[in-house]
C-alpha cells in the first residue's frame, strides 16, 4: 500500500465518480465507503463521506467535502494507452454525460477532473531519434484534440495523413 494517496474533492458525487473510474481500468475496485456519522458540512448523517478506491493499482480517496471546489490542470491524471481502441474507449467514457474535450489528449470529465489520454507510443514519435520526425509529430499532436496514433506515426514518418 502506498503511503500517499491522492484525494479528489466532490460535492456529493464521490461514490458515483469512484464507480465510474474503477469501471474503466483493470486492477481497480472500491475498497471502502465511509458514511457521515452525523449531519455536517459534508452532508446528512448516513450519506457518503469518503470512498476509498484503487485505480489501476493506485490508492485514491474521493471525499464529499460539502462545497463545490474547482479542479485545475495543475493536477491531472495521465492514462497510458496501449492502442487506439483503448484511447477511444477511455476518451468516450470520460467525456460521457457532460465531459469536455480539450486539446493534445486532454479532457475534463463530467466532475471537472482533468485527464490526459495518451498512447504509450507518443514518446517514440515526439522523442524519437529522427529530430525532424519528432518535430513533425509534435506539431501534429498540437493540432489534435483526441490523440490519433496513425496521425502521429504518419507525421513522424513524413507521410501524408491520407
Amino acid at each position: 500500500m502506498s503511503k500517499i494517496s491522492p484525494c479528489l474533492w466532490f460535492s456529493g458525487e464521490a461514490e458515483e465518480a469512484a464507480n465510474l473510474y474503477v469501471s474503466l481500468l483493470p486492477d481497480s475496485r472500491i475498497e471502502k465507503i465511509q458514511r457521515n456519522p452525523i449531519d455536517g458540512p459534508a452532508g446528512k448523517a448516513g450519506t457518503v463521506l469518503v470512498v476509498d478506491f484503487t485505480l489501476a493499482g493506485q490508492s485514491y480517496m474521493a471525499l464529499n467535502g460539502g462545497m463545490k471546489m474547482e479542479y485545475t490542470h495543475a493536477v491531472s491524471f495521465k492514462i497510458d494507452c496501449a492502442d487506439q481502441a483503448e484511447v477511444d474507449r477511455l476518451w468516450d467514457a470520460l467525456l460521457a454525460n457532460g465531459g469536455k474535450a480539450e486539446h493534445c489528449g486532454w479532457l475534463k470529465d463530467r466532475y471537472g477532473v482533468s485527464w490526459q489520454i495518451v498512447p504509450t507510443v507518443l514518446v517514440e514519435y515526439v522523442g524519437g531519434a529522427d529530430k525532424a520526425g519528432a518535430q513533425r509529430a509534435m506539431q501534429a499532436m498540437l493540432g489534435m484534440v483526441k490523440l490519433d496514433i496513425e496521425g502521429l506515426k504518419h507525421a513522424y514518418e513524413g507521410k501524408s495523413a491520407a
